[in-house]
C-alpha cells in the first residue's frame, strides 16, 4: 500500500502516526505566523511527519502542475486526506489509482464545510462522527464509504471532541485503506437535499449576547472553544471565557455579572446563566 497524505490541524495527525509505514509524502499547508510574535510555525501534521521521519511537501496551490506532476509520478494507491485547508482538484485526485479517500468530521451530507464540528455544538446536535468518503470535484460531495457514530458530551468543547474523532478516523482510516485499495469498498451516493453547511467561525462568532437563552450561550462557549474563541463584553471590557459551566437556576438580571469566588463569574443570560 502506498499512499500520499494531505493534512494539516491537529485532527490529522493520529490518522497520519496510524497509517505511517504506507505512507510514500505528507502534504501540509506551509508555516503560517502566529502568536504574539506572528513567528512562523509549523502545521501539526508537519511537526508529527517530521518526528516520523516522512518526507514532506508544503505546496502553496496544491492546483501547481508541476506539483500535481510530482504526485503522479509517486504512483500512489490512494491520496488520504483529512483537514488539509485546500480543494484538491479533479486532475490531482486522478493523480492517485484510487483517487481522493477524505476523512470528513461529520455524517455527511450534514455539515459540509470548514467546521462541522463547532456548528453541530452550536446548532445542539447530540450526535456526530466521522464520514470516508471518496472525493470529488465538489466540497464533501462524494460518495459514502463508512460512517463512524458518536455521541457530542453535554459538556463537551469542540476541542475535546476533535481530539475523540480524531482518533475515530485513524480507526477507520487504518481499517478500510487496505480495502480500498484493493477495490473492495462501498460508495453510497449522498443524498444532496439533505446537505447542510459549516462554514468556518470567526472571532465575532464567539461573542456570548445577554439576550439569548443561557443554554444557547453556553452551545457557543462550547463550539468556540479553544477556537476561535469564545467572550463577551462588559462594563469593565472584553472578558475572554476558558472555562465555563451551565447554571441553568441562576436568576439574576439580565447581564449581570457577579463575582462568587477569586475564580469565578455567574454571568446572567435570559433564562439561567453560566459560570466563568
Amino acid at each position: 500500500m502506498r499512499l500520499v497524505y494531505f493534512g494539516t490541524s491537529e485532527f490529522a495527525v493520529p490518522a497520519l502516526q496510524s497509517l505511517k509505514d504506507q505512507i510514500a509524502l505528507v502534504v501540509t499547508q506551509p508555516d503560517r505566523p502566529a502568536g504574539r510574535g506572528r513567528h512562523l510555525q509549523p502545521s501539526p501534521v508537519k511537526v508529527a511527519a517530521t518526528e516520523l521521519g516522512l518526507p514532506i511537501e508544503t505546496p502553496i496551490n496544491a492546483k501547481d502542475r508541476e506539483f500535481i506532476a510530482e504526485i503522479r509520478a509517486i504512483q500512489a494507491d490512494a491520496l488520504v486526506v483529512a483537514s488539509y485547508g485546500q480543494i484538491l482538484s479533479e486532475s490531482l485526485l486522478e493523480a492517485a489509482k484510487r483517487g481522493g479517500i477524505n476523512l470528513h468530521a461529520s455524517i455527511l451530507p450534514f455539515y459540509r464545510g470548514a467546521a462541522p464540528i463547532q456548528r453541530a455544538i452550536l446548532d445542539g446536535e447530540r450526535e456526530t462522527g466521522v464520514t470516508l468518503m471518496q472525493m470529488d470535484k465538489g466540497m464533501d460531495t462524494g460518495d459514502i464509504i463508512a460512517i463512524s457514530r458518536t455521541p457530542i458530551g453535554p459538556d463537551e468543547t469542540s476541542g475535546q471532541l476533535e481530539a475523540r474523532l480524531a482518533q475515530i478516523s485513524a480507526e477507520l482510516a487504518v481499517h478500510w485503506m487496505p480495502k480500498i485499495v484493493a477495490g473492495d469498498y462501498p460508495r453510497t451516493p449522498q443524498d444532496h437535499s439533505l446537505a447542510t453547511l459549516a462554514p468556518k467561525m470567526s472571532r465575532d462568532d464567539g461573542q456570548l449576547a445577554f439576550d439569548t437563552d443561557a443554554h444557547e450561550a453556553y452551545r457557543r462557549y462550547r463550539a468556540c472553544t479553544p477556537r476561535p474563541g469564545a467572550w463577551l463584553r462588559s462594563n469593565a471590557g472584553t472578558i475572554n471565557i476558558l472555562k465555563a459551566a451551565m447554571l441553568p437556576a441562576l436568576r439574576l438580571p439580565i447581564g449581570t455579572i457577579a463575582k462568587v469566588s477569586p475564580d469565578g463569574l455567574d454571568v446572567a443570560f435570559r433564562s439561567g446563566g453560566i459560570r466563568l
